[in-house]
């Protein structure tokens, strides 16, 4: 199978010929490790870049809101900075720390802006025509952070909590607005012919959400529902993402449709992960990177990557891995994590 035939297979739990897995080297490791060291990686585990054809060589580029030179302002009025080339930034000033300036606030056009920069939908249109001939999925999606995470930057987060307890009227305007803006981006690459529609949003911390499951269900799920709604009913297949831990939020997570969740590891734990998630819908596991990729030995890493495979692994298909390497992971360990990933990926087989 090539790679699209491959992945589809997985998602569907239709036997596919491997397990699907993605190395995404974050653009700060450039700074951080020697050149050579990451090309040769590369040139020696080909089959972690589907992304990269034949000898193509990988393209390092900062988003704008991961530079170091000078504040990025999105379309919201948003201002995010950084302190490290390639690391997304944060949100240093928001648009409505207060509300005073709320009757004049709008939303970005969602012809030319994304949320977080611009967009050519005449070329994503013709990127998805082109896709399947190379192999490739139609892949669209919301911004990652599209609606709590947005609600976050606009308001500032203490606010946004504030807003919540107290069931602000304003509130409800603004997230409706900021569904709106939601809803005309995933109607134009629905549009432009998306197979497989992101919905990208972190809701976890190191122990439990940063939201309460009951605000969540009030104020955020009915978005994501009609969000998911419209690439279900388009025939695309649903992807959900969030880091931390999710176990709190999991089941309304999934309760839109979903056909691949992406969350972390350890973060979650790999036996809750097998009895709530496991041969119900696809798992696209999160590799480790805060404790045991970061301070284990190769042997351990080994161990960890092999034992994820045979707890949530099949046959029949249901699991992809993912691993977002970041500067500070010593680089025999980024080695081993790469040979480990290559060598199970056929466990199945």
């Amino acid at each position: 199978m090539n790679y699209r035939e491959n992945i589809l297979c997985a998602v569907r739990f239709e036997k596919p010929d491997y397990i699907p897995m993605i190395f995404h080297i974050n653009p700060s490791c450039w700074n951080h490790y020697p050149s050579e060291f990451l090309q040769e990686l590369i040139a020696t585990h080909r089959f972690l870049f589907p992304e990269l054809n034949g000898s193509q060589q990988m393209e390092v580029k900062y988003q704008p809101f991961a530079q170091v030179e000078k504040p990025f302002i999105d379309g919201w009025g948003c201002v995010w900075q950084t302190t490290e080339n390639g690391i997304t930034g944060t949100v240093v000033e928001h648009p409505l720390k207060t509300w005073d300036a709320f009757d004049k606030y709008s939303s970005p056009d969602p012809m030319i802006d994304s949320g977080r920069g611009k967009v050519d939908w005449d070329q994503v249109a013709h990127d998805f025509e082109t896709a399947a001939a190379n192999n490739k999925l139609a892949m669209g999606g919301v911004r990652h952070g599209h609606t709590f995470l947005t609600l976050a930057d606009i308001r500032g987060y203490e606010n946004l909590m504030f807003d919540m307890t107290d069931n602000d009227t304003r509130l409800w305007k603004l997230i409706e607005m900021v569904e709106i803006f939601n809803t005309q981006i995933v109607q134009r690459y629905i549009q432009a012919g998306a197979e497989w529609m992101s919905y990208p949003e972190d809701l976890g911390m190191q122990v439990g959400p940063m939201i309460s499951p009951n605000h969540f269900r009030k104020y955020i799920k009915p978005s994501y529902q009609r969000l998911m709604a419209m690439g279900h009913d388009a025939g695309c297949i649903v992807y959900m993402h969030s880091d931390g831990d999710i176990r709190d939020l999991v089941d309304d997570l999934i309760d839109g449709g979903v056909a691949v969740m992406n969350l972390q590891d350890i973060a979650n734990g790999i036996d809750w992960i097998k009895d709530k998630l496991a041969d119900k819908i696809c798992i696209d596991l999160d590799i480790d990177r805060q404790k045991v990729t970061r301070f284990g030995t190769p042997d351990v890493i080994d161990d960890l990557i092999l034992n994820e495979i045979k707890t949530l692994g099949s046959k029949q298909g249901g699991l992809m891995m993912i691993y977002g390497l970041y500067p500070g992971i010593p680089i025999e360990n980024v080695k081993a994590l790469m040979d480990a990933m290559q060598r199970y990926s056929t466990y199945f087989s």
